[in-house]
């Protein structure tokens, strides 16, 4: 969920992080007229940001508070600072015509795994549980598995633990059960996930997982199969995401690390491996059995973190950044595959900048049971994308299987899945369950990963929509305005294929290539 910067309570020495924007738009010069006064004053605080000490007085304080500059998009646009609530106010007063914004978080929209709802109770004797994950294929164990074990799938009771080196997890109960009611497991890569029910506790339990086959039909295959080598050329992509690779079936053009006190040509994968999924269903290169192919082979990718190391949420100011860079870098579409926050005015003139130049946005709508369509795919300016499934793209016994979710569409195999998000703003419909993709690693022991979520059908989408546009030169072609954004969006939803379902769930339906 989207967190802001703000607490409940605060005092006028408390430094707080915000974000200053021109009346309209992320820059005075290029997206509105303004003042000489605001001009100036933007600029000055980038003069601020570059010197020793990037710390500016504000005339009109009562008491001589500060702001610190952190960090700028454009010289005279948006800029991220630092002051306490006393220096707010004095901005106000000295500087009416800004915009100010308080920093908010995004996060990856990758379907929730199952949680417990009550931890267990401290108690003087805990019965422990042992299970064994092994491979399906040789019997070797597996490590760095999550193992949920419910005793009350309805009320959330159970116990969780994840595997050794040698496969083992231990779970602890109150009481020793003499049945688990559904057992989840979750491996991180190389295999897919497990779903039993009314498992009898046992003195030797195992658990055996199917190790991906790269041959495997999975959901984006089936309805957009094996692309040729130059599917989507002449378009360019730019994901704003944790990051991507290394893999040796993705080709990377460039990027920036958006994120504050961090390298900006640290533009890999940050170590969760969601970007480089991402990216390898927009673009991978491979060929089964031994690689991924994407969707769009043929597209220049380009990456754009904006999640710190190890995965934390992603800031509203890093996302603009990233937008505006890639706008800058000639990107035609953006991909987004975050979100699950509240409407934010930064993000928004971020997404009004790209469209203005000629570049197209794709969100997630968010994975909250079909709940209304989180933010930014929420905003009228992004094209909202939903995950859609297929029954038998991926293996019985997988927890993909709880994914199945009522009312099909016109071909009974589809559905919209039970996680994701639905509402008026869904623009399109593409497969997000079961998605086998690249996840970082280097030659020869490349590493696949399967995940679920709107993270995963927004690339789909992304990338059918590069393969329908590479084929219209004339509309590539035209200058990089309101106009070619328009008309980009207007051919990909006209050309969307409708499987049966809800305006709600599909929008326009399935993109196609």
């Amino acid at each position: 969920m989207a967190q802001t910067t703000t607490p409940t309570a605060v005092n006028d020495a408390t430094m707080q992080q915000y974000i200053l924007l021109p009346p309209r738009g992320m820059s005075k010069e290029k997206i509105c007229p303004s003042t000489l006064k605001t001009r100036k004053f933007l600029s000055s605080l980038e003069g601020a940001r570059l010197s020793a000490s990037p710390v500016m007085a504000l005339k009109s304080a009562r008491t001589a508070p500060t702001m610190r500059v952190l960090d700028s998009i454009h010289e005279n646009g948006a800029k991220l600072v630092e002051m306490t609530p006393a220096s707010l106010a004095a901005l106000r007063a000295e500087q009416p015509g800004l915009r100010i914004a308080t920093v908010v978080y995004y996060y990856p929209a990758v379907a929730p795994r199952q949680t417990l709802a009550i931890t267990r109770k401290a108690v003087r004797v805990v019965r422990t549980m042992r299970l064994q994950v092994v491979s399906q294929t040789d019997g070797k164990p597996i490590a760095g598995v999550a193992v949920i074990a419910f005793t009350d799938f309805a009320n959330g009771i159970g116990a969780q633990g994840g595997t050794n080196s040698q496969g083992l997890a231990d779970l602890s109960f109150d009481t020793m059960p003499s049945k688990i009611e559904r057992l989840y497991v979750y491996p991180e890569r190389g295999f897919w996930s497990a779903l039993q029910t009314n498992v009898a506790v046992t003195a030797a339990m195992q658990v055996r997982l199917q190790k991906i086959d790269l041959s495997w039909l999975d959901g984006v295959r089936h309805f957009y199969g094996q692309a040729p080598d130059n599917a989507g050329q002449g378009l360019k992509i730019g994901v704003i995401d944790t990051g991507i690779g290394p893999h040796p079936d993705l080709v990377v053009e460039g990027g920036v690390n958006t994120v504050l006190g961090e390298d900006a040509n640290d533009y890999g994968d940050n170590g969760i491996g969601h970007g480089t999924h991402v990216a390898g269903i927009i673009a991978a290169r491979g060929r089964p059995p031994n690689g991924m192919r994407g969707v769009a082979p043929g597209v220049t990718l380009r990456s754009y973190r904006v999640f710190g190391k190890g995965g934390q949420g992603a800031s509203n100011f890093a996302i603009a950044k990233a937008i505006d860079c890639a706008v800058n870098d000639g990107c035609d579409l953006i991909n987004m595959s975050l979100g699950n926050g509240p409407p934010d005015e930064v993000t928004h003139s971020a997404m009004a900048h790209a469209r203005a130049s000629g570049t197209l946005v794709f969100a997630a709508n968010g994975n909250d049971s079909h709940k209304p369509v989180s933010f930014p795919a929420a905003d009228s300016l992004a094209l909202a994308v939903s995950a859609l499934g297929r029954k038998g793209t991926y293996p019985t016994g997988t927890t993909e299987v709880g994914d199945e979710s009522k009312p099909f569409g016109t071909d009974k195999g589809n559905f919209i899945a039970a996680f994701s998000n639905v509402g008026p703003e869904t623009d399109l419909t593409a497969p997000g369950v079961g998605i086998i993709s690249t996840f970082p690693s280097t030659s020869p022991d490349k590493e696949y990963a399967v995940l679920d979520g709107t993270s995963m059908a927004c690339p789909a989408a992304t990338a059918a929509a590069a393969r329908l546009l590479a084929n219209q030169s004339a509309l590539i072609a035209k200058p990089r305005n309101q106009e070619r954004s328009d008309v980009m969006a207007a051919a990909v939803l006209q050309a969307a294929q409708d499987l049966g379902f809800s305006s709600t769930m599909q929008g326009n339906g399935l993109p196609a290539p």
